[in-house]
């Protein structure tokens, strides 16, 4: 095999959790008196953790005044509601077990806080992942390589052997900052042009393609 790690981004690659962020978002924006957003302005938003989500959302941004309070509310809020309408993608459960049939190590690295990030895994994909890293103290957010390092580091791994699979221009930056093989996904938060002017060297449509790509 070529690659004997694949790791994968969370939010808009494995999961569409759009509409549950969408919801947290628009229920903080709501009990503070502020103007609600649309999906799509929300769908823009994400890729750089909750924090920054929110921080996009807000009038004035990380200089709202009642900012840690929305931030607290809407972790709460997203805690206890933010599986109601997220789903794995079409195809993505089948790719995984094929993968991990065929003898590859995976992972994920997330923006998300890591809390979070290791439930849904466990909820939506259980057994299948050998590390889950999200943000957390003394790991920098995606596009700093921390996550990916983190990954390496458990599964002893070298750069060389890895593959990165993401949805975002913030996924082909982590790629590069940590030296690893990347490929991008056009069924994400993000629009294949919007990949191919970032930079993304490959894309597929489907998950049944990353087989291909891997073998």
């Amino acid at each position: 095999m070529k690659y004997q790690v694949i790791i994968f981004d969370m939010d808009g690659t494995l999961l569409n959790t759009l509409d549950d962020l969408y919801d947290a978002v628009n229920y903080v924006l709501l009990k503070f008196g502020y103007p609600l957003r649309t999906r799509e302005e929300v769908r823009s938003f994400v890729g750089n953790g909750v924090q920054r989500l929110v921080d996009f959302a807000i009038p004035n941004g990380q200089n709202n005044p009642h900012r840690e309070e929305i931030f607290a509310d809407f972790k709460q809020y997203y805690n206890i509601h933010g599986r109601e309408k997220t789903q794995s993608y079409p195809g993505i459960t089948e790719l995984l077990q094929e993968l991990k049939s065929r003898g590859y190590q995976l992972g994920v690295v997330s923006n998300k806080y890591d809390a979070a990030v290791k439930t849904l895994s466990e909820i939506y994909f259980p057994g299948v992942f050998a590390t889950v890293v999200g943000e957390r103290e003394g790991v920098r957010r995606k596009p700093a390589p921390d996550s990916v390092f983190a990954v390496l580091n458990e599964l002893r791994a070298d750069t060389s052997e890895v593959l990165y699979v993401g949805d975002s221009e913030v996924d082909i930056r982590t790629a590069e900052n940590a030296g690893v093989a990347c490929i991008s996904v056009a069924w994400g938060f993000r629009d294949r042009d919007l990949l191919e002017r970032e930079g993304a060297k490959q894309i597929i449509d489907d998950p049944s393609e990353l087989l291909q790509f891997v073998e």
